[in-house]
């Protein structure tokens, strides 16, 4: 295919150029071809499903206890219900679903403290989902119960106000227009995006709706993907209104030191006490020992999470938002000039009674129905049942036997691609082995010599190598480039293909480049 052709596909996202990719691939044979553009996990945490499963059926019992007609049932009752659910949990003994769901009981009960009863109702008026949620920005005790799972696992102190979204990206999409709605994002701002980043990411703040004025801080790749001490500083311009990162990151998958967090936190703490920081979370649960952002500067950090990774669960649509009680953003908001603050007291007066004293996180959710839908915001509630199950089930596993195993599924993967691509498999201190960057010039150097590497750069598109992969091997994998990373590298997602299909990718990407060797010849 012709350098002309390929420049035109330059301008689309990976994400979009992945289509015409797969649509080469499948020239050669779909039964071939080899996709690992896309970052879906293709595990399945079983056990908190099966437990869901049990739990819908008891809560159709209970609705059954006192029908309105034979076949239509009544809310359940709350008097006596987690005593009724322990019962139908033993008439069941020996399945993993009901097992877990006596665990997770017991875990409310003893380690939480929460009246089983009251866990027990707002589980199966969830699940049931007869009644609009409510609270509307995430159930009570869910909210609860999250809480204390994104504690363990993100490191989080203090209290966090949550908000139950459709996913990740449904929570980015929130947090950036209620930002803007509340005046503290303003056209042509400066934002900071630690790169390389998810490419909508990069996309967002170019948009009409935005048009934020976008300052890089880089990763560096030679320094175990981390942002050094130069580009940490650039925080400090007071122009800047906030930093945007995903930790771990993607495509790069390996999260932030300890050391970058204790800068950027002292930062907060004396120079930019005002600078918004955004952080997403989703790959963090894949870095034993992880801290998030969220945990060294709580104040000023928004944080998103998806249980979609980790749980194998991105048709699940789980995320969530959340915000420390105390946060720095909520005070942002009130020194805003009389203008704005009457502005905003006019957008939230009818639906809420002190407009003036209305918490960001609370905003967001009548944001996210246009404010005058806010009486039907809210996550449905038969998915908030599937996130606290998700929790609970990692909250009874005192020795972190489904975390061992969620990671050794793509650390193998891992090892294996690096294996057949013929070079040692990078060691990352704080890595998630969820994603791997190839930088295929620096492979190019490595095997071929640095002639070769910048005949390879000079001569080619940057999409050249992932165009030929798929026309030539059948092989997806998304542009480097189009996340920020160094042009002509190539993301490869770990998670969503069989330990066989990844040994052949590095093969094919080990052969491509011999025969880019081979075409070069000594030129």
């Amino acid at each position: 295919m012709s350098g002309k052709e390929e420049k035109k596909y330059e301008s689309l996202s990976p994400f979009e150029l992945k289509n015409k990719l797969i649509a080469m691939a499948k020239e050669r044979g779909e039964k071939t071809m080899l996709n690992a553009g896309r970052g879906n996990p293709n595990w399945v945490a079983m056990v908190p499903r099966k437990g869901f499963a049990e739990f819908l059926l008891f809560a159709v019992a209970e609705s059954e206890r006192r029908p309105h007609r034979p076949r239509i049932g009544n809310v359940p009752e709350k008097h006596g219900i987690a005593g009724r659910l322990r019962e139908f949990l033993q008439s069941r003994p020996g399945l993993d679903g009901t097992k877990f769901l006596r665990a997770a009981l017991d875990y409310v009960e003893h380690e939480m403290k929460i009246d089983p009863d009251e866990f027990t109702l707002e589980m199966c008026d969830a699940i049931l989902g007869d009644h609009y949620p409510t609270p509307d920005r995430m159930l009570t005790l869910s909210e609860r119960i999250v809480h204390q799972y994104l504690t363990r696992e993100m490191g989080l102190g203090g209290q966090w106000d949550l908000f139950a979204t459709e996913g990740g990206t449904a929570a980015m999409d929130y947090i950036f227009y209620s930002l803007k709605a509340n005046k503290l994002f303003k056209v042509r701002d400066r934002i900071a995006l630690g790169t390389p980043i998810f490419t909508p990411y990069i996309e967002i703040p170019r948009l009409n709706d935005y048009r934020f004025v976008e300052v890089n801080i880089e990763q560096d790749e030679n320094n175990d993907w981390q942002y050094p001490d130069a580009e940490l500083k650039k925080l400090e311009d007071p122009k800047i209104k906030a930093f945007f990162l995903v930790n771990p990151s993607n495509p790069t998958s390996v999260a932030v030191h300890q050391k970058s967090l204790d800068k950027i936190a002292k930062l907060v703490d004396t120079k930019r006490k005002d600078l918004i920081i955004l952080t997403d979370d989703v790959y963090g649960t894949f870095v034993n020992g992880f801290r998030s952002l969220a945990a060294a500067a709580p104040r000023n950090t928004i944080l998103v999470y998806s249980f979609s990774k980790y749980f194998g669960a991105t048709g699940w649509r789980l995320g969530v938002i959340g915000l420390r009680s105390d946060n720095v953003l909520d005070g942002l908001i009130k020194q805003l000039p009389g203008k704005e603050l009457k502005e905003l007291r006019q957008r939230y007066c009818h639906v809420e009674f002190d407009p003036d004293n209305m918490r960001l996180i609370d905003r967001m959710v009548a944001d996210s129905r246009s404010v005058a839908l806010h009486h039907t915001a809210g996550l449905s509630t038969p998915q908030q049942v599937m996130m606290v199950f998700f929790s609970l089930y990692c909250l009874c596993d005192g020795k972190g036997v489904y975390k061992q195993e969620a990671q050794s599924i793509v650390r193998e993967r891992f090892e294996a691609l690096y294996k057949n691509l013929g070079i040692p498999a990078p060691r990352h201190e704080a890595d998630a082995h969820y994603y791997s960057t190839i930088d295929i010039p620096a492979l190019a150097e490595q095997r071929y010599g640095k002639e070769f590497s910048a005949w390879l750069v000079e001569q080619h598109e940057p999409i050249d190598f992932i165009w030929r992969l798929a026309e030539e091997k059948g092989v997806v994998l998304l542009d480097g480039g189009g996340f920020d990373a160094p042009n002509m590298s190539i993301r490869v997602s770990l998670a969503n293909l069989q330990l066989d299909a990844y040994e052949k990718i590095g093969r094919g990407v080990s052969d491509l480049l011999a025969q880019y060797h081979q075409e070069w010849g000594g030129k």
